[in-house]
């Protein structure tokens, strides 16, 4: 099982460019774009690579600052969210990272923050070193859709990271429409899994089709009996009608077959889910798989209904892209 450096981590990075993250304005960041920040890979260094600008750096960094105040970025979250936990990654940043940093929030239903808007700290501000990763708990179930993110008085970052919970209006949602309930745009999330040495559990529910087989859900090689699996809760509870299990990119690596249990939980700690998901009724009973493609099940769909988690189980070991889930809101 894949370690965390913090309890958080768990929880879906709502600052990922993958989920349209992105910076409406900066301050400054003429050493390097503000929208580095947002890459879901781990910054990297170049060494010996200059632009027009300076040294080229993978992340935000502002000029030196020669007069009062701090610089800043707002930014639009791909999803909104309540926030567990941020990272604030200073990697490869040595003698020009910002001594401090901050994290403000605000929730906009439609459009975009002005000079009205009223912001609400949810990081004080923090003392940063250099090269280093900076993990904080934030204790706030609010939903947030932008943040403005301050470093003082200027510098760079390499990485922002933002675990939380996605929120969704599920009120105009329409009963009768078919949507993906496991998509993280949708609200989401994977809560465990048996394995995840090549790549995150959570890359399954990312919106579009994986960009290589590092952007899916990837375990190293079973020497033990068994099989491995992941546990998924979805955005709101419906009525699965249609499952896509994609191995795009999975050539010598994906799983031979695949089934998926599913219950109606109330309650529990993901945990005692985890422990419950053994004993899961089965909505999809075991299917071979294919290199490369996806898969597109609905007539082997066994009527539940509804239902609120899902268990991906995977024969014995391998990689998987995507996984979707669509079906209509529990009435």
């Amino acid at each position: 099982m894949k370690t965390y450096a913090a309890p958080f981590e768990k929880y879906l990075n709502l600052a990922d460019a993958r989920l349209g993250t992105k910076a409406l304005s900066v301050t400054d960041d003429w050493f390097a774009d503000v929208n580095r920040l947002f890459q879901p890979t781990p910054a990297v260094w170049k060494e010996g690579v200059f632009d027009d600008n300076g040294k080229w750096m993978d992340g935000w960094e502002s000029r030196r600052k020669r007069f009062e105040g701090y610089d800043s970025a707002v930014i639009r979250l791909g999803i909104a969210g309540s926030i567990k936990g941020v990272d604030i990654d200073t990697s490869h940043f040595t003698g020009n990272y910002p001594p401090s940093a901050s994290l403000e929030a605000c929730f906009i239903a439609e459009g975009d923050p002005d000079d009205a808007t009223e912001w609400t700290e949810v990081l004080p501000a923090v003392e940063l070193q250099g090269n280093s990763h900076h993990y904080h708990a934030v204790a706030d179930d609010r939903p947030w859709t932008h943040l403005r993110f301050n470093i003082y008085p200027d510098g760079g970052v390499a990485r922002l990271r933002v675990y939380g919970i996605p929120h969704r209006d599920w009120s105009a949602q329409s009963a009768d429409e078919q949507i993906d309930l496991a998509s993280a745009l949708n609200g989401g999330r994977a809560l465990a899994c048996s394995d995840e040495h090549y790549g995150s559990m959570g890359n399954l529910l990312n919106p579009g089709r994986g960009v290589n087989m590092g952007d899916g859900w990837e375990t190293a090689r079973r020497r033990t009996p068994g099989n491995d699996w992941v546990i998924i809760a979805l955005g709101h509870p419906g009525e699965i009608e249609r499952i896509v299990v994609d191995t795009l990119h999975f050539k010598g690596n994906y799983p031979d077959s695949c089934s998926i249990q599913a219950a109606f939980v109330k309650g529990g700690t993901d945990s005692q889910i985890e422990t419950q998901s053994l004993f899961w009724r089965e909505l999809l009973p075991s299917q071979k798989l294919q290199m490369h493609q996806e898969h597109e099940f609905a007539e082997q769909i066994v009527k539940l209904g509804p239902i609120t988690h899902v268990r991906l189980n995977v024969f014995p070991d391998g990689g998987v892209s995507r996984l979707r889930l669509f079906g209509k809101l529990a009435k």
